[in-house]
């Protein structure tokens, strides 16, 4: 990877956790877990938050529910589901389950629409759709994410969109899109791969990338909004905590550095035996505003980890997943995030002031 100029010195925040806003309701569609959210604010600004509902069988819907404030507290109430499987990039017969699977909503303000990536899970396996909405409650499939060709084709996750144009490494203006291609080996081994996954490279890896959709096709058409024409690597699993993978979590918020995100990163920890157990942290990922395949800031040791009984047991255990992030103030964020991978939590990010101290690159 070539040397980033202008790499920011440090970029710290505080986080505090403000426990549980959503568990299972009993119900059947919430057997398997109510985990991983999207979040949007309305135009009249009413928060929605899009869980990923799962039923028996691994089957997910994306819940639509409606936030009221009191206070400090902030509770949920359930509207049914904004989208539920019935595409037939969603639907399959094979056992592991299907479904519309880990949403994230970004409002982009030139195309004056939210937009909705989420994980379909199909007959082909995990690929990443979108569907479109005015108002955030009705939502509209547009379909799979298309790469061209000489760019990654096959099972992919973890797609956000940022939420203004940015110029692609080509120089073309853009909407930009992560995502995170996925191993064959990890989707059919699981745990079993991870003697294997630690021996490959880390740029082998499964890692984070940036996705380009030239934004003039798409101002015309916005069908055209599914026709990816570059991709960037841009976090690789390189550091002690996230040695398995990288992904996306939360859409990127604009700040004085550029564009901020809280991703994932997945380490293995050796329990002896040929065992290993997984573990889902999160961290702090800094672009550059206009060239957002420029990382300026990336955490080297998480600034998230499991703490606790309902982060650490549950569907899948040791887990800390953000997926939607909400503006309260300035440098003042609030952030919902996937626990164990059964329920939902909430956080507070408070951003230490601007640092305007540069890295000088090394010799």
């Amino acid at each position: 990877m070539h040397m980033m100029l202008d790499a920011l010195a440090r970029f710290d925040g505080t986080i505090t956790r403000l426990g549980i806003v959503l568990s299972p309701d009993g119900s059947p569609e919430e057997i398997e877990g109510v985990l991983n959210p999207a979040s949007a604010t309305t135009r009249d600004g009413t928060l929605l938050l899009y869980p990923r509902a799962v039923a028996q069988g691994n089957v997910s819907r994306v819940g639509l529910c409606v936030g009221e404030r009191h206070g400090d507290d902030l509770q949920f109430a359930r509207r049914g589901f904004a989208l539920e499987p019935s595409a037939p990039y969603e639907v399959r017969t094979a056992p592991g389950g299907m479904g519309c699977e880990d949403p994230r909503v970004t409002f982009i303000p030139v195309l004056d629409r939210y937009a909705m990536a989420y994980t379909a899970f199909g007959p082909d396996g995990p690929r990443i759709a979108v569907a479109l909405s005015q108002d955030g409650y009705r939502w509209e499939r547009l379909g799979l994410v298309r790469f061209a060709a000489g760019l990654h084709q096959g099972d992919d996750k973890d797609g956000v969109f940022f939420p203004e144009p940015v110029l692609s490494p080509d120089g073309v203006r853009s909407i930009a899109l992560y995502h995170r291609p996925m191993l064959r080996l990890s989707t059919m081994d699981g745990r079993g791969a991870i003697p294997t996954l630690l021996d490959l490279r880390p740029e082998e890896r499964e890692c984070t990338r940036i996705a380009y959709i030239p934004l003039e096709p798409v101002q015309r058409d916005i069908r055209n909004l599914l026709d990816v024409r570059e991709s960037a690597l841009v976090l690789i699993p390189d550091s002690p905590w996230c040695r398995i993978k990288t992904g996306a979590g939360t859409p990127p918020v604009r700040v004085a550095e550029g564009w901020f995100s809280i991703v994932h990163g997945v380490d293995a920890k050796d329990v002896g035996d040929g065992h290993y157990t997984m573990q889902y942290s999160a961290g702090f990922v800094v672009h550059d505003a206009e060239r957002p395949h420029i990382v300026r800031y990336r955490s080297q040791t998480p600034v998230m980890v499991p703490e606790g009984a309902d982060e650490t047991h549950g569907i899948v255990n040791n887990v800390v997943f953000p997926t939607a992030i909400e503006t309260i103030g300035e440098r003042r964020y609030e952030f919902f995030y996937g626990m164990a991978d059964a329920r939902i939590g909430r956080a507070r990010l408070e951003l230490a002031p601007s640092f305007a101290g540069v890295e000088e690159p090394a010799a």
